[in-house]
């Protein structure tokens, strides 16, 4: 006999129990009781067997929209940092973009994207590269950049990183093999720098992806492992170079003014060379003016006391004495230089007195035997005799 056959008051599982607990009403239940205030609220007559539950029904559903409402509103309110700006999305497009701040949006009406605007982003590339002189090098960049206008960023394009990430490869590759392998290892790291900077911004610029580049960094640039130790050493060479330089340029700095100034004195010292010439030739011309007119008045005077001034001048330097023996024109030699030399030592030894002296005490004995008639005229610095004999 089957459990649920008509007049049997019991089922096989003793459900009808009334001491056991009940389980949860049947679904079809709810959706009954749920129908009924709906159909109350909206104006439906209830049955007579509902007219008693009508007002506690109306109650209970303003409570629970009541309920709802203030938890909708409360899940509104939101905060965005102040490093962020946040793009309000409605129904799904772009409505606007709020500021750093508490604000309220309506539930599952709005959405809210935070995008940080003041960190800094980067983006790193790198790989082997083709150089214009057919060489291959490893290059890698870097990239630092933040955002500026938000809204650009999330829609201009699908994805603003993918976009600047390609937009960096094809201008570092562009500018790499337009370079040369040197260039690119050692003195033209800057160019290409720049030169990839600028190109990223031309590149970017045409997509309004909302970025601003603030750095574009150079990392490494090296050629393959298998050439590496050949082009340390053309590194090390070029340095070497440039070392090179510097010390001459150095050594320049350092001998260059050395050679200024003595050029300025050798200048000088030929302006004053040339500045003495000029007045002494100034002197002798002016004492020739003053000895023109004595020549006039007396000739023969002044003419022998210029032949005895030049004699004097020529003999002063001499110790050489020639003595007119006034037989014939033969003249003897007295060798007064050693003798006055050994007397002078020997005097100078003896008492003190210097070459000089002696050599001037002989030469006023000899004037002094002139004076006195002597037969041996001692002959200095004239000619007594004839005038020529000398």
């Amino acid at each position: 006999m089957a459990w649920n056959e008509p007049g049997k008051d019991k089922d096989p599982w003793k459900n009808n129990d009334k001491n056991k607990d009940q389980g949860p009403p049947d679904l079809d239940v709810v959706l009954q009781k749920l129908s009924k205030l709906l159909g109350g609220l909206f104006g439906k007559k209830p049955s007579s067997g509902d007219s008693g539950n009508k007002g506690g029904g109306n109650i209970a559903l303003i409570a629970v929209c009541a309920l709802i409402a203030i938890v909708w509103f409360a899940s509104g309110w939101y905060t965005i940092k102040e490093s962020d700006r946040g793009v309000v999305l409605r129904f799904g497009a772009y409505h606007s973009q709020v500021d750093a701040g508490l604000h309220w949006n309506p539930k599952f009406v709005d959405q809210i994207i935070p995008i940080n605007v003041e960190a800094f982003r980067t983006m790193p590339t790198t790989g082997f590269m083709l150089t214009e002189d057919e060489n291959i090098v490893k290059v890698g960049m870097e990239v630092q950049y933040r955002i500026i206008e938000p809204e650009k960023y999330l829609f201009s394009v699908t994805d603003a990183d993918n976009s600047l990430l390609q937009a960096l490869d094809s201008s570092l590759r562009f500018i790499v093999g337009h370079s040369t392998m040197d260039d690119v290892l050692t003195t033209g790291r800057e160019v290409v720098r720049q030169e990839t900077w600028v190109m990223i911004d031309d590149i970017i610029g045409s997509y309004d992806l909302g970025i601003d580049i603030v750095d574009v960094n150079l990392q490494q640039t090296r050629p393959p492992e298998e050439v590496k130790d050949a082009f340390d050493d053309a590194i090390a060479a070029q340095e070497d170079e440039q070392r090179f330089i510097r010390e001459a340029e150095a050594y320049e700095r350092e001998k260059a003014p050395i050679a200024r100034g003595q050029v300025k004195r050798i200048e000088q010292q030929a302006l004053a060379y040339k500045e003495g010439l000029i007045l002494k030739a100034q002197g002798e011309v002016a004492r020739f003016n003053q000895l023109l007119p004595e020549y006039q008045a007396n000739p023969d005077v002044t003419r022998q006391r210029l032949y005895l001034e030049a004699m004097e001048m020529v003999l002063n330097s001499t110790s050489k004495v020639l003595i007119d023996n006034n037989a014939g024109g033969n003249l003897t030699f007295l060798p007064l230089d050693k003798l006055m030399g050994t007397s002078t030592t020997e005097a100078g030894g003896a008492n003190g007195v210097s070459e000089i002296e002696t050599r001037s005490r002989a030469d006023e004995k000899a004037d002094q035997d002139e004076r006195a008639g002597g037969t041996t005229p001692l002959t200095r610095s004239s000619n007594r005799s004839s005038g020529r004999d000398y």
